[in-house]
């Protein structure tokens, strides 16, 4: 049997088999393109290395209603998790959390803060510029992520793959995916 693997918080049991979660990756810019999206391209690849189904990736403008219109059309698919990169900054272009906020059912407050603790250890004060946010819409986890490499990395690394992966204890939102629209 092997031993758990410690992960900030908790272990992953990896006697135990992996629950692939059907995951979106969005980049929201104006001025990236399929080959200039590093942000994007390092999000699927850590997707797919963690055993998770990539059901679509997409690129979209810091546009509110395309941005709306995109993850809207992810959760009517079934898609359970949604990781967007890029328009969580301050500047006027930046409109993620105007567009995707008002579509939770319940916002993640907590991730905001974790992502906040984890991205100060790699870019300090700067880590005050972002907006980052995660949430349920319609039973779909949502997860905005700046648009930096070095946010992207942070943000998966040591924030959202473990609470993806079904083996994650003491808890994960795996385990939670079939309650989410419980009335």
């Amino acid at each position: 049997m092997n031993a758990p693997v410690l992960t900030p918080g908790g272990r992953i049991n990896e006697s135990l088999p992996i629950k692939a979660v059907r995951v979106a990756v969005l980049t929201i810019s104006d001025t990236r393109d399929e080959e200039s999206d590093t942000s994007g391209h390092l999000l699927v690849e850590r997707v797919k290395a963690a055993g998770h189904e990539l059901v679509d990736k997409g690129i979209v403008p810091d546009d509110v209603q395309a941005i709306r219109a995109q993850v809207m059309s992810w959760v009517d698919q079934g898609v359970e998790a949604i990781v967007t990169t890029g328009g969580t900054g301050i500047t006027g272009r930046d409109v993620t959390p105007e567009a995707i906020r008002p579509l939770f059912d319940k916002e993640i407050d907590g991730f905001s803060v974790i992502f906040h603790l984890v991205s100060y250890q790699s870019v300090g004060l700067s880590t005050l510029q972002s907006r980052a946010l995660a949430g349920i819409v319609k039973g779909c986890f949502v997860f905005c992520l700046p648009g930096s490499n070095g946010a992207v990395k942070d943000g998966w690394d040591k924030v959202i793959s473990a609470q993806l992966d079904s083996r994650h204890g003491p808890c994960n939102m795996v385990e939670l995916m079939p309650r989410l629209l419980e009335a």
